[in-house]
């Protein structure tokens, strides 16, 4: 691997013109084809295997017509204090506003308030349903301003007019401001760690160049493989943190061998050959955990796992070609101003920051074991009251109107007015239909925490039926989810009198679905993503011990990570300084997120700075010595790496969204934790307690494992490596 490597990073720095040229003509053609290519289409949400999913895809065949996933606009009307929506002047404005809704080119049909009874028990209130043709992220933008300037006409009435619903979304989420204030932190970040303006912009150049060539293949791929609008989210996040994490470690790498004398070709390809094959074995993990969320049996999430994982791969393919490329057009540029104007390169001293941290942590290894493992422990602990769901407008900011609109119907008709449930009825075969869906409804209503019921809907066939249950509590309220399982579990005996069968369904259900799923997966998906890894581990550093104790310092990590998200999100502690609102239960894909993104950062720091320990340990050092080494090379580039991250991630609490408030403070929590805690603290702790057996593997799993020689040591035996010369700068003349 190291030798293969080493070959092709020379080969990029002399045909860097060639490497140069193939890499822009990628970008322009996938480009090009991007912009010729279809939009990708909306292809909704689903998740099989879930009864909500059933009851919508039964709907959509007894309805024709009538999509479950069409976008919707719930307009609330309040009266002013002391009066009544039902007065003459406030009615006839509230009838006005709804016939203006209704003239909508993409709208389906208007509920008027009055003559639905959707007028609240005090006469203060009241509400109009809109339902459009198409779904949410299909609605025109004159479709949007005209439900806006109906809204605007209403209020100048004297009425209090909010609205929410799918309509209101505009697709919009974390904007291009979080991508940017990440991108200038990472390049402040790059610049204190190299010290040269063209070493920190090589990194963000190339990542750039990789999250280019993905996101416009996958715009390319999209109607052919039938990705949605979101599939590229994830691929354009990691893609730039991976890209520039990649890049950043052969060019330290690069200036290391630079600062031992030797030549620029030389240095790129030992660079290439070395930190190339950490690039190769962390990219691998990387792309495990991402192809891993399939294992959860979400198809949305399998193809945002794919096409990020695609993202990796490319990032991969630019740090072991076009890195070396660039660095052959400027060889001199990415060194330090000192270095370029002594004219000499001067090797590190041994007495850096990170071989004193090194030295400090290998002389007290209990007690930062014991510190590193409790304090992440005590951080874990409240993640055992996770409560998953999947908040709604009331975690929306109070200056919205989704959620003026969310408060103002709870206010009126009760808080689980919110969160309505569907209950789909199928009498198919049944000879009295309506009265077996009679006695469904009654039943249904019977129930305790059922607040009402609504008329049932028949389709024109007569076989089907669908109404609506308000429950007592809040969609979010676990009392809400207990009566789901209630009625669920009740339902044998109500199929059994009836002859009918029914499914519950709904935003509301479906979001409690969908936990159940997630949370069911959780554990299956650890156990295929943290296996993989630790078998590919197990290859790369030949060691029993070492993969895993960074599984069990991943899974300390990502727990005190999901413990440090309900303390605040759930719990509400420290959620004003956040600017979050309102707590509630986690989102359910949360975890598996935070799981399958933070376990391929992990690994790539942990691949990172344990082969230089490990190449340190083969090259002859001691145990302890290569501890020493591997952060005095490997630290200071690990801990930017890290900041880099948690600046890209931090950045999003900054967004409005609490959804990605969220994931923000829980990726960004994760990386601190992970990169200062365990990789800074833990790892070499483990590692000094164990000595030489932390590198003990049987001699019977040496026999059988593949030999890939990340530490390059074939490299060192002269297969490609010449002694180093003296350590003069030599000029580039390009």
């Amino acid at each position: 691997m190291a030798t293969f490597l080493y070959r092709l990073g020379r080969l990029a720095f002399r045909r860097r013109w060639y490497v140069a040229l193939v890499w822009a003509a990628v970008l322009a053609a996938v480009g090009l084809g991007a912009l010729k290519a279809p939009a990708a289409a909306d292809e909704g949400f689903s998740m099989p295997g879930i009864e909500s999913q059933k009851a919508f895809d039964l709907m959509e065949e007894r309805f024709p017509g009538a999509t479950a996933d069409s976008a919707t606009a719930r307009v609330v009307f309040v009266a002013p204090d002391g009066e009544k929506v039902t007065a003459a002047d406030n009615k006839k404005a509230v009838e006005e506003a709804v016939a203006e809704l209704g003239d909508g080119s993409q709208v389906a049909s208007v509920v008027d308030p009055f003559r639905a009874k959707a007028v609240s028990g005090d006469g203060t209130t009241a509400y109009a349903t809109v339902t459009y043709k198409v779904a949410s992220n299909d609605l025109t933008d004159a479709s949007r301003s005209h439900l806006e300037k109906a809204l605007d006409d209403a209020r100048d009435s004297g009425l209090t007019v909010e609205a929410g619903g799918s309509a209101m979304d505009d697709g919009g989420g974390a904007g291009g401001a979080a991508e940017v204030i990440g991108m200038a932190i990472a390049a402040v970040v790059l610049l204190v760690t190299f010290g040269s303006l063209a070493a920190a912009g090589l990194p963000l150049l190339t990542a750039v160049v990789g999250v280019g060539v993905s996101m416009a293949t996958i715009l390319v791929l999209a109607e052919a493989l039938g990705l949605s609008t979101t599939t590229g989210t994830l691929a354009m996040m990691l893609g730039l943190a991976v890209g520039i994490d990649y890049a950043l470690f052969v060019v330290s790498r690069y200036r290391e061998e630079r600062a031992k004398g030797r030549t620029p070709e030389e240095a790129t390809g030992l660079a290439a050959g070395t930190a190339g094959s950490a690039v190769v074995f962390a990219g691998l993990t990387v792309v495990i955990a991402l192809a891993g969320l399939s294992v959860v049996g979400i198809p949305m999430l399998t193809k945002m796992g794919l096409a990020a994982a695609g993202a990796v791969v490319v990032a991969v393919f630019i740090a072991l070609t076009l890195v070396p490329a660039v660095l052959g057009f400027w060889p001199n540029a990415v060194l330090s101003r000192r270095a370029r104007r002594k004219g000499r390169i001067e090797e590190s001293a041994a007495g850096n920051g990170g071989t004193r941290w090194a030295r400090f942590v290998l002389r007290r290894p209990v007690p930062v074991l014991l510190l590193g493992v409790v304090g992440l422990g005590a951080l874990a602990v409240p993640m055992t009251q996770l409560q998953l769901g999947m908040p709604g407008d009331e975690a929306k900011a109070t200056s919205t109107t989704e959620r003026r609109a969310y408060d103002a119907l709870a206010d009126a008709f009760g808080p689980g007015f919110n969160g309505p449930l569907t209950v789909v009825v199928d009498a198919k075969g049944d000879g009295d239909a309506k009265g077996a869906v009679t006695t469904v409804s009654e039943e249904i209503a019977g129930t305790e925490g059922v607040v009402s019921v609504s008329p049932a809907r028949f389709n024109e066939a007569g076989d089907t039926a669908v109404f609506s249950v308000v429950p007592s509590t809040a969609p979010t309220d676990e009392k809400t989810k207990d009566l789901v399982t209630t009625i669920r579990d009740e339902r044998p005996a109500t199929e059994a009198e009836t002859g009918a069968t029914f499914e519950v369904t709904g935003t509301t259900a479906m979001n409690i679905d969908i936990a159940d799923k997630v949370q069911a997966a959780l554990v299956p998906y650890l156990i295929v993503v943290v296996g993989l890894a630790v078998v590919l581990l197990l290859v790369v550093f030949r060691s029993l011990l070492v993969p895993l104790k960074a599984a069990a310092g991943f899974l300390l990590s990502v727990l005190a990570s999901l413990g440090a998200v309900v303390v605040v999100f759930q719990q509400g502690h420290g959620a004003e300084l956040l600017g979050v609102e309102q707590t509630g239960p986690i989102m359910s894909l949360m975890p598996i997120f935070l799981v399958g993104i933070v376990f391929g950062l992990a690994m790539d720091y942990e691949v990172f700075l344990v082969s230089r320990m490990r190449e340190a340990y083969v090259h002859g050092e001691s145990a302890t010595e290569a501890v020493t080494s591997g952060f005095r090379h490997s630290a200071r580039v690990v801990v930017a790496a890290a900041l880099i991250m948690i600046a890209v991630f931090a950045g999003f609490i900054g967004e409005s969204d609490s959804m990605i408030k969220m994931i923000g403070f829980g990726l960004a929590s994760a990386v601190l934790l992970d990169a200062f805690v365990v990789r800074m603290a833990i790892v070499p702790a483990v590692l000094a307690l164990l000595g030489d057996k932390a590198w003990w593997l049987p001699k019977w799993l040496d026999r059988i494992l593949p030999r890939v020689d990340v530490e390059g040591e074939a490299l060192s035996r002269g297969s490609g490596a010449p002694d180093p010369a003296p350590a003069d700068l030599e000029v580039a003349r390009t």
